[in-house]
């Protein structure tokens, strides 16, 4: 590379004395021309030679290096920053989320509580109400009659308790806002709506106590099933699920769950459209509060026979009254319904409960019931009580039934 400066020197010169000569003009502006060339060429390949130098090559790395590692710290500051800020927020959405939750929980803790207040119940004026007591009820138990009547000029049917003189108002009144938080809780189709209640004479020493409920124009189950209305198979199989969804909706309505505690087909009402909703609420409870319950006798035994008795019922009076005990008694409404008889009719006390309780008896169902109806009635029937479905069970397998009977 020494020679190359001498080289230039003379190319410079050529090129000098090319723009002064005075003959040959255009040779020699050719000549100059590629001196010229040859000398950005040699100062071009200087220029390469400059980059590719060692020295120049490792100052310029480290420049690099140094550069480098400032844009990557300032990068993993940024980094930090956001992760920051992201964490930040995470935080105060779990924070804001564990308040929801808890907010939740103690909503749910409430509505499963039986915070139903009687003044929430729409109370009726009772000269709002046209009924005639006098008249012959239609439909009478031990405790209550029921009266056909009219509210706002639509039919209705009005219960009025009749305790014994020894139950105190108080008692009674106890007992009336039972059933009215009840009904109003368990609100559904297979229920028996409630409209209001009215409370007559409430200061004085015979106070009545009124609920207005919706009117099921075929009166009781049990009557039904005394009439001569036509009720084949396919009907009796949607009755059945009627009556199992009322059934359902108040096992499986809370935390704590309730049975009905005297199920029997006078506790069911059936409309004008074969719509069976039960009814009969004031002995609700839940499975705990009978566990608890000093008097199981008149829990597990309220029915006015022991056709309804479970055969663990028979066996012992302390044994606690449970879901499993409700499916047994159930299961002898759905015998009614596909056999329209009065179950163990003509029998003794005691011939029901050494039949049912010693001997495993069940009455036998109608030969042309359809099988799956039949299997379904029977399992309820079970002896041993954990071979009884459940009322969600139930429903399911009565609604594939139903299904069945109406394709065919």
């Amino acid at each position: 590379m020494d020679i190359i400066d001498p080289i230039l020197g003379i190319a410079e010169k050529l090129y000098s004395l090319c723009g002064e000569v005075k003959a040959n003009k255009k040779r020699c502006q050719r000549l100059g021309m590629r001196v010229k060339a040859l000398e950005e060429l040699v100062d071009q390949r200087q220029k390469l030679q400059q980059v590719f130098q060692e020295a120049t090559r490792w100052r310029e790395d480290e420049e690099d290096r140094e550069i480098d590692c400032l844009e990557l710290q300032k990068l993993l500051q940024s980094l930090a920053e956001g992760t920051k800020e992201r964490m930040d927020t995470m935080h105060e959405k779990m924070d804001s989320t564990k308040k929801d939750v808890k907010d939740i929980k103690a909503m749910l803790e409430t509505l499963q509580k039986p915070s139903i207040l009687i003044q929430d119940i729409r109370e009726i004026k009772p000269e709002e109400l046209t009924y005639d007591m006098p008249k012959e009820p239609i439909l009478k138990n031990d405790n209550s009659v029921l009266y056909k009547g009219e509210y706002n000029k639509f039919t209705v049917a009005i219960k009025r308790y009749t305790y014994p003189r020894s139950t105190s108002p108080s008692q009674l009144r106890s007992i009336f806002k039972k059933e009215v938080e009840t009904m109003k809780r368990f609100e559904s189709p297979n229920i028996l709506r409630m409209f209001g209640i009215c409370v007559q004479q409430e200061g004085g020493p015979n106070p009545n106590y009124l609920i207005v409920m919706e009117f099921c124009e075929k009166g009781s189950l049990r009557e039904v099933l005394d009439s001569q209305s036509k009720l084949p198979w396919d009907r009796r199989a949607r009755m059945s699920l009627d009556a199992a969804q009322g059934l359902y909706r108040l096992h499986q309505s809370e935390k704590k769950f309730q049975v009905h505690g005297c199920i029997n087909s006078r506790k069911f009402l059936v409309d004008t459209g074969y719509r069976v909703k039960l009814g009969g609420l004031e002995l609700v409870k839940t499975e705990t509060s009978l566990k608890k319950s000093k008097d199981r006798k008149s829990c597990s035994l309220c029915c006015s026979s022991l056709c309804y008795s479970s055969p663990e019922q028979l066996e012992s009076i302390n044994n606690p009254y449970n879901k499993a005990c409700e499916m047994y008694s159930f299961g002898i409404v759905l015998w009614e319904i596909a056999t329209r008889e009065i179950p163990f009719r003509d029998w003794l006390p005691e011939e029901v409960l050494k039949r049912v309780s010693k001997d495993k008896y069940t009455e036998p169902l109608p030969e042309d019931s359809p099988k799956q109806l039949r299997e379904l009635i029977n399992a309820c029937r079970s002896y041993d009580s954990f071979h009884r479905p459940t009322a969600g069970v139930l429903v399911d397998k009565l609604r594939k039934v139903v299904e069945q009977l109406e394709e065919d």
